[in-house]
């Protein structure tokens, strides 16, 4: 231990971060503000939130620094006659021409760990080159060390054809930002609220085997003439072996501290001055301490055996009744303070 100790290279300087993306309405500002909560309150970091959308007005935190002060949708829509497509991307532009705008501000801010709430517009992520461009400023010419997080509504799983467009865009994403990923399967609480799994929780976090979700499509008259596309979507997905997803209830501090072990690994985060330093607690966070098999199970149980899920298709279905009077008072106890 000793050994790997003398090993470890902490730089304080570097900046970390991370880059929250994902469609509209899949929780990435209430999770910028749960997870500033934690790490500002119970790991004592220096956070910084960061509002990248223009149009975003209603937030549920304060921002340090917020796009809205440099250009706003809705004057940039009045002014040049545009959509709302058109003018997000014209206001990423705009920001991307400005980038010392946002250097200068990220720059008023020192050891400090940043949140960048972005906006929903998936074109942004998998298409359009702006978001990719400014990213690729900050981390290469300003080195910030920042990690993708990219959230997509859970309850996509219950919809083959729909979790196979989650996986595409996923993919796209990952390749198009060139940044570290961590894929995450949001709003883990109501993952079966419009059906039931068809596979256990973790066919879907790992990705296994896709010819299965591709089989299970056949029942539907629909979408049994798209079989050899979805196939080959399947076949695109698996060949590249870059997708798996973390699951988070924002609610839950045990799965945001789970999420946020995955995310200091993929940006290199090394613990500052004010966290507890023990070599334990280092390989703890770089490597993740969880038994996957558990780590999976206890979710599973909560999220779907709980409320009747898990289908006797997936593997190692539960079917353990829901939790106690004591062990709900003991999940209120931990839920993250602006949520409780």
């Amino acid at each position: 231990i000793e050994t790997e100790a003398s090993q470890l290279e902490i730089d304080i300087g570097a900046m970390f971060g991370q880059v929250v993306i994902g469609p509209p309405g899949s929780g990435k500002s209430t999770y910028c503000a749960g997870m500033a909560e934690l790490l500002q309150r119970h790991l004592k970091r220096q956070v910084v939130l960061v509002n990248l959308d223009p149009a975003n007005d209603q937030l549920p935190y304060k921002p340090d620094i917020d796009l809205t002060e440099l250009v706003r949708l809705d004057e940039a829509m009045e002014r040049l006659d545009l959509g709302p497509n058109g003018g997000l991307l014209f206001c990423m532009d705009f920001l991307l021409k400005n980038a010392d705008w946002l250097v200068g501000r990220l720059k008023q801010f020192s050891n400090a760990y940043f949140l960048f709430d972005m906006p929903g517009q998936v074109e942004l992520y998998t298409n359009d080159q702006s978001v990719q461009q400014l990213l690729d400023h900050l981390t290469n010419k300003c080195d910030y060390r920042l990690a993708c997080v990219h959230l997509v509504d859970s309850h996509y799983c219950t919809d083959a054809g729909k979790f196979v467009a989650v996986l595409l865009t996923s993919l796209s994403a990952m390749l198009n930002l060139q940044l570290p990923h961590v894929n995450v399967l949001s709003k883990a609480d109501l993952i079966e609220q419009y059906g039931q799994l068809p596979f256990h929780i973790d066919y879907f976090t790992d990705v296994l085997d896709l010819s299965y979700l591709v089989q299970s499509l056949e029942g539907d008259p629909v979408l049994q003439k798209y079989h050899k596309f979805t196939s080959a979507l399947a076949e695109l997905v698996e060949s590249h072996s870059l997708v798996s997803f973390s699951l988070l209830d924002i609610q839950d501090r045990e799965s945001v501290l789970r999420l946020l072990r995955s995310v200091d690994q993929a940006n290199g985060y090394v613990f500052g001055d004010a966290e507890e330093r023990s070599i334990a607690a280092l390989l703890s966070c770089a490597v993740g301490a969880d038994f996957e098999y558990a780590k999976i199970q206890s979710v599973h149980e909560k999220y779907t055996a709980a409320s009747g899920g898990g289908s006797e298709a997936g593997p190692g279905a539960s079917g353990t009744a829901g939790p106690s009077e004591e062990e709900e008072e003991e999940e209120e106890d931990i839920q993250i303070d602006f949520l409780a």
